[in-house]
Order: structure tokens, then sequence, then C-alpha cells
């Protein structure tokens, strides 16, 4: 009976030690979905990721634009492909944390159709104006903002722009005026120009510009401060307490993926982050590194679900 015992756990630790060194070797080309035009941060990280990736795999990684209204149409469909190592998708909190509450009908739901890998890396968001707004930080432009109720202009360039936007609204008591633009280029371009007053966007996107004068920033939109622009106060060290909205980067699979199949793609996710080229690129680009197991990143999904719900509901952006 005690030789017995013995045997079966023996055998339990086999197979644990097999499912821990499990090999993420899908066995034909490999569809990694990016629901983002390409050019711009996604799309740079899917084609950082996608040849180190099949390089783990030993099978072509074919990275595929399905540009569309806040990545719904690429979402959609990494949700409902084949769970055999061969889809996944790099989501982001758009379209894995917002969208579930922004739309009314989603054709995915961003939790219990996803497996989540990890979460690889977080973009500088940061409020910036045009330099003829008489702001000179963020709270004068509060106050300018209170002064004049929809006076000022937003350029608006995607769900978590406008989110960040809405929730300095709530937080802070002001109201300014959201002006929707086909994607960051052509927002930023309005910025520049003087057609809007104020936009939240990636801070590479806009750094020459205010390196030039061209545009002044006012404050970051993370709950800590950036370690490549150190001396931006956060949102909430500018005096609105509370405030934190992060655009995050992440890898998924559909959730019907085996669990040991998931853990090894996450190691070999972790592996390729923790490459000094890699980390350097991603920094260098203003990225923050994140490299989450997938137990933390699914945690954390959830949160930002629920988090951006109640902004969204209370700020009206729900959408039919």
């Amino acid at each position: 009976m005690k030789m017995a015992s013995t045997l079966i756990s023996a055998l339990l630790l086999l197979f644990a030690s097999a499912a821990a060194h499990a090999q993420w070797q899908p066995g034909r080309t490999v569809q990694l979905i990016l629901p983002n035009a390409p050019g711009g941060g996604p799309d740079f990280i899917a084609r950082l990721m996608a040849p180190r990736l099949a390089q783990a795999a030993k099978q072509n990684v074919v990275v595929d634009n399905r540009a569309s209204n806040n990545g719904i149409v690429g979402t959609e469909i990494a949700a409902h492909g084949a769970a055999d190592g061969t889809v996944m998708i790099i989501g982001n909190s758009g379209t894995h944390a917002i969208n579930a509450t922004l739309y009314r009908k989603l054709p995915y739901d961003p939790v219990r159709d996803f497996a989540a890998v990890s979460e690889i890396a977080s973009p500088s968001l940061v409020l910036v104006t045009h330099p003829s707004v008489p702001a000179r930080n963020l709270k004068d432009l509060l106050a300018l903002a209170k002064k004049s109720p929809g006076k000022l202009n937003a350029a608006i360039a995607g769900a978590t722009g406008e989110l960040s936007g809405n929730a300095l609204k709530l937080l802070a008591g002001v109201d300014f005026r959201n002006i929707p633009y086909k994607g960051a280029g052509p927002s930023i371009v309005a910025l520049i120009s003087g057609e809007s007053d104020l936009l939240f966007t990636n801070y590479v996107a806009v750094e020459k510009h205010i390196e030039a004068g061209k545009l002044r920033i006012l404050g970051i939109t993370s709950a800590k401060r950036s370690a490549r622009i150190p001396n931006v106060p956060t949102i909430a060290e500018g005096g609105v307490e509370g405030y934190a909205v992060e655009m995050w980067y992440g890898l998924f699979m559909p959730a019907k993926a085996p669990p040991a199949m998931v853990q090894a793609l996450y190691r070999e996710t972790s592996r390729i982050i923790a490459l000094p080229e890699v980390r350097e690129r991603l920094e260098a680009t203003g990225h923050t590194v994140i490299n989450s197991a997938p137990e933390q990143f699914s945690e954390k999904v959830k949160r930002e679900v629920e988090k951006f719900r109640g902004i969204i509901l209370k700020s009206g952006m729900q959408l039919n």
C-alpha cells in the first residue's frame, strides 16, 4: 500500500514537472493578430515580438493587422480563433477593458473569451496643450475650464484618450468639448494647428513637438511618474486626487487554450521581454516594461474592466 502511494506521488511529480516544462510548439504558422493599423506603438511591439516568438516556436509567426473602430474586428477574430497555439493577439486597455462597457453589444467578452498570457508594456500617456492656451500647469488648465465651461476643445483619438479626459472631467468637476479625430496623427495635427486646445496621447508621439515648443506638457495620466520624463508630475500630483489611467499592451490567447500552453507561451514571452535589446528598444520608445504572469494579468484585466465601467457610465460614453 505504501509502495503504491509512493508510486502515485512520484507519477504526480513527474506529470507536474512535464507540465511545467511544456513547450509552446504549435504545428503550423502562428497568426499574431493586431487589432490596430500598421505603425504606432502596438504594431511596434508586435513586430518586436513576432520574429523572436517564431524562433521559439520553430514556426512562422505572421503579424495580422486588423484595424477597425476601437479594435473590435481583430479582437473578435482572436476570441473565436483556434485554441491550439496558432492564434494569439496583442490586446490593449481599449480592446480588453474599455470596450467591455463602451459598447452595449460587443461581439466578444474581454474576460470570458480570452486566456491572459502576459502584460508586456505600458506607454506613457500624457496631457498636452497648445501653447496659446493660457495654462502653465494642470492647476491653471482646470481653473480655465471652470471659468469657461465647454469652451476648451479636446482632440480625441481612440477610447483610451477619451476615457482619460472624461475621468479628468468627473474627478476635477470641469467640462470641455470632445472632438473626435481618425487616429493619433490627425489629432496631433489639430492640436499643433490650434484647432484643438488639449489632447491625451502617447508621449513618444508628441515628444519632438514638445521639445520644439509647439506643444506644452502638463501631466502624465499614470499613478506614478515616468522614468523617461521624471520631471513631469502625474495628474494626481497636479491636484486631481485619485486620478490614474494607464494604457497597456498584453498578449492573449483564445480562452480554451490549454493552461500548460498558456504557461509555456508566458515563459517564452517573459524570456523575450527580458532580452536586453528588447527591453532597451521598449524603454527607448517610452514604454514601461511590465512582464506579468498570466494570473496577475488576468486579475488586472478584471479590475480595469470594473474601474473603467464607472467612468464610462458616469460620463455618458457608452455607445449602442
